[in-house]
């Protein structure tokens, strides 16, 4: 996808439009072309210079119409001409050293800068000429101070809120040197937006971790079964909508609310309760509960999911007869363009059922182009409504006469939230969240902690390698960047395992002996420069997987100690025991002295038992515990 339609058109005159507007007639400017599209080989113009509303393209589908354009009528008056001027700059050759902004991108700047205008128009400034490196280190200890009163607590702008004023008003300043009022000096000479936001040194950007919050595991068990409760009654909920299809036809020419009666009626006499009002609700969270289905077991983006389309899926099987499902979306992350995703058959269900969902509102659509054909061939909507003729994700805009359109993230989001609500969760839901979540499950079934995954994914291989299912057209082209972000996190648990050990002041198993002895020697600590390089050194240099009784750093996970001989890693110079693994311990000795009572087990048996409660009382004595100690 071209980040602007602009590059695309043939047109000889727009190849000659100019960089920038400085030094043109006033007619000659108000008539460059700042966007247009395409409509059955016809280009036409969307925007003009001239026009106080910009349309923009570049955004992906998920994305409303009202985001999709920029007003200057919402700038302070004096800034209207010189920010036009500016994002006509913007459009057309981009900042220095990076390329032509997309759809999104430009909408950030153009939100993120009106503070800053409205803080100089405060000030009585009226052109950007005026403005000194004292004005913007106020207008910093401004934003600073300022407080968001769209939430119930009035909160500060967060650190990237800031980076992101302060990176505008960086932007202002380069691109106005392109306009006929520039700004003399940078902002803050002596730094950067960055630094101004407090994201530089020990708090910047790379070393804060993830932004996106991690939806606790108690949270997503109960989000994950409603969801699979929902789809297994999916297709007993779309048979009873589609039955109203034959009631409506029956009532032709009743008023609206016969209609709705009659349907109520008909609900009524099917076993459903609560009229059309409360099936139109079961209909919308059955949707929702399919987007956290796919969204839980690809790692998709919300604009990967939400560009899905009908027949988005496919199967391939491997030599040995093995099956693998997988689902084909378009990622517009920096123009990646389509990619695959393996999927287990949950979400195979649940494709099929929003492709059986969303029937009705395809229909809608493809009526809509008829019926705007009709009306005006030239209409630009018509492209904009093939755009979404095949989605699966879709929703009427009560705002814009019930057109059907992709789902938004923004009503998503609030969709997400209702849900959540309704399983009685106090969590603020976004779709962003489910993305870390996949990769960090995935990550910890590399680790080895396979509790969770084991009883919601029981179908689901995680081979992550996926070469050999692969045929000439599915496979091929994968999400490479989910791959990074499941490394992340794994290095993250890795990172907070070791922080673990070296905290804990006891530690059984042969590994966690040695490295009791390790860390009390000074010497040891000081050929690290601080605590996080020892942490990491020590991840990175140790194998590290989870077996539910130990932390194993063997390279291999041949050992028996892993599966059938438990009781072997107390021994063992590959394992780590911490008190997270004393209640296990305790009840195998627990169990084990039991055992000793049993009249039938031999004496090969009774020394078995022996030997491994032998092995349990050693691991609790090293964790500072007696082995007749309670655990709560």
């Amino acid at each position: 996808m071209k980040n602007n339609t602009l590059a695309a058109l043939p047109w000889a005159p727009l190849a000659a439009q100019p960089g920038d507007v400085r030094g043109l007639p006033e007619d000659e400017r108000d008539a460059l072309i700042i966007s247009a599209t395409q409509l059955d080989g016809q280009w036409i113009i969307l925007s003009r210079y001239c026009d106080d509303i910009w349309q923009l393209d570049g955004f992906t589908n998920n994305v409303g119409a009202g985001r999709r354009r920029l007003d200057f009528r919402t700038v302070p008056t004096a800034f209207r001409a010189v920010l036009k001027a500016i994002f006509y700059r913007y459009l057309r050759r981009g900042r220095s050293g990076l390329g032509r902004p997309k759809g999104s991108t430009l909408r950030t700047f153009f939100t993120k800068v009106k503070p800053f205008l409205q803080y100089l128009e405060a000030l009585g400034l009226d052109h950007l000429g005026a403005v000194t490196p004292l004005i913007c280190t106020t207008y910093v200890a401004s934003c600073k101070a300022h407080r968001k009163t769209i939430r119930p607590k009035a909160q500060p702008l967060t650190q990237y809120g800031l980076h992101h004023r302060f990176s505008a008003v960086e932007a202002l300043h380069e691109l106005s040197h392109y306009t006929n009022d520039p700004m003399p000096l940078h902002p803050w000479p002596e730094t950067s937006a960055k630094g101004m936001a407090g994201l530089t040194g020990p708090n910047s950007r790379h070393k804060q971790g993830s932004k996106t919050r991690l939806i606790p595991d108690d949270d997503f068990c109960i989000l994950f079964e409603r969801a699979f409760q929902k789809i297994e009654h999916g297709q007993q909920l779309l048979d009873l909508r589609d039955t109203l299809d034959a009631v409506a036809a029956q009532c032709k020419g009743l008023s609206e609310n016969g209609i709705v009666y009659w349907k109520n009626r008909h609900l009524g006499t099917h076993g459903w309760e609560g009229g059309l009002k409360r099936l139109n609700r079961a209909l919308l969270d059955l949707r929702t509960a399919c987007y956290i289905i796919l969204a839980s077991t690809s790692g998709c983006r919300n604009h990967e999911l939400t560009n899905l389309c009908s027949g988005s899926c496919h199967r391939t099987e491997d030599d040995e007869g093995t099956v693998y499902h997988w689902m084909r979306s378009r990622s517009d992350k920096t123009d990646a363009g389509i990619h695959d995703w393996m999927i287990p058959e949950i979400a195979v269900r649940s494709l099929r059922l929003m492709e059986r969902w969303s029937t009705p509102y395809q229909a809608q659509i493809a009526a809509e182009i008829l019926r705007r054909r009709r009306a005006n061939p030239r209409d630009t909507q018509i492209v904009e409504a093939h755009k979404h003729r095949h989605s699966l994700f879709l929703a009427a805009d009560c705002s814009q006469g019930n057109l059907v359109r992709t789902l938004s993230i923004a009503t998503c989001n609030r969709h997400l939230k209702d849900f959540a609500k309704d399983c009685g969760l106090k969590s603020n839901l976004a779709t962003h969240q489910f993305r870390r979540k996949f990769a960090n499950y995935v990550a910890h079934s590399r680790f080895g902690d396979l509790r969770y995954l084991k009883e919601h994914y029981a179908h689901w291989s995680l081979d992550m390698t996926l070469g050999y299912a692969m045929d000439d057209s599915w496979g091929k082209h994968l999400d490479l960047e989910l791959y990074d972000d499941i490394q992340g996190e794994l290095e993250d648990i890795k990172l907070g395992v070791v922080d673990s050990w070296l905290g804990e002041e006891h530690l059984a198993g042969g590994y966690g002996r040695t490295l009791q002895h390790w860390k009390r020697e000074p010497q040891n600590l000081l050929i690290f420069k601080d605590h996080a390089s020892m942490l990491k050194s020590i991840a990175d240099s140790t194998a590290i997987r989870s077996n539910g009784h130990a932390w194993c750093t063997a390279d291999n996970d041949g050992c028996v100690g892993n599966t059938l001989e438990r009781t072997r890693c107390g021994n063992c110079n590959n394992a780590v025991i911490g008190r997270r693994h004393a209640a296990i311990y305790q009840r195998l000795y627990d169990d084990l002295k039991g055992l000793l009572h049993c009249q039938d087990i031999g004496e090969g048996g009774r020394q078995r038992v022996e030997r491994d409660l032998n092995r349990c009382r050693d691991v609790l004595a090293q964790l500072g515990m007696g082995p007749e100690t309670l655990i709560a």
